[in-house]
């Protein structure tokens, strides 16, 4: 009786431990000493100096999260694979600028002539050696796996023109509300989007990303379409959320800001 009872116990662990997730402790303790809220909250900056302080702690997080096997992985909820990924891409993004810091102004700095610094190999995860890009478009914005086009507002490119680095981990529980939240808060920020007469000025990011916004989530098969959902984050006055709706919004997109999102 005693074997079939730690036979069992053995096949209950796997179970509990994919219905868990990933432990984003660390990273969640790193945010919160490190990241400050900006202008109200709708923008965020980061305490590099702190996160220098702290790079043992982000070294660890990221090496425990390379241990997760593919296997693992797809065994875990969409919502847990999600959030996953998303801290992975953010941590490593932080870890990539301490390699330099704190002779950088930029991420792009850190790139070269041939290879922007999004193309480098350096992220342990899976077994291999990936880059940010593989992170996020092979995987985060892979086609068919997640389709959420809020995930362009929690992946941070340390920019000050990048939606806010999140102050807390995300998590597969309350990853909808945390992307909803993100999603607000940056288009609530008016430096990088804001009304324009009936129209819109709004991020270059909506340009890069245009497709992803006109996939159909929540039935926005275009980008008016998709502001129309936040016409109240945007400030849109009844007359151009009626635009937005009716696919006539006026849209130009502002400038990027590409300095460093470091706190003052």
């Amino acid at each position: 009786m005693l074997r079939v009872l730690l036979s069992l116990l053995m096949l209950l662990v796997p179970v509990s431990a994919q219905a868990q997730g990933f432990d984003h402790g660390g990273w969640d303790a790193l945010l919160k000493r490190n990241v400050v809220a900006v202008r109200g909250g709708v923008a965020s900056a980061v305490r590099y100096d702190g996160m220098a302080r702290d790079r043992a702690a982000l070294k660890a997080y990221l090496a425990n999260a390379s241990k997760i096997s593919r296997a693992t992985f797809d065994g875990w909820t969409k919502p847990d694979q999600l959030a996953f990924l998303i801290n992975v891409y953010n941590a490593a993004t932080v870890e990539l600028i301490l390699t330099a810091y704190p002779n950088v102004k930029s991420i792009k700095d850190l790139g070269t002539f041939l290879q922007g610094p999004w193309a480098k190999p350096f992220v342990s995860l899976f077994g291999k050696q990936i880059s940010l890009d593989e992170i996020e478009h092979g995987m985060i914005r892979k086609s068919g796996r997640y389709n959420d086009p809020r995930i362009h507002f929690a992946v941070n490119c340390a920019s000050i023109g990048c939606p806010a680095l999140a102050r807390s981990a995300y998590r597969g529980a309350t990853i909808d509300a945390q992307l909803d939240a993100a999603t607000k808060g940056f288009l609530s920020d008016r430096t990088r989007n804001r009304p324009n007469g009936n129209g819109v000025a709004v991020s270059n990011i909506f340009n890069w990303y245009r497709g992803d916004f006109e996939k159909g989530w929540r039935g926005a098969k275009t980008l008016p379409a998709f502001f129309a959902l936040y016409a109240s984050s945007l400030g849109l006055s009844p007359a151009a959320a009626a635009s937005a709706k009716s696919g006539q919004l006026d849209i130009s997109f502002l400038a990027y800001d590409w300095q460093l999102n470091k706190a003052g």
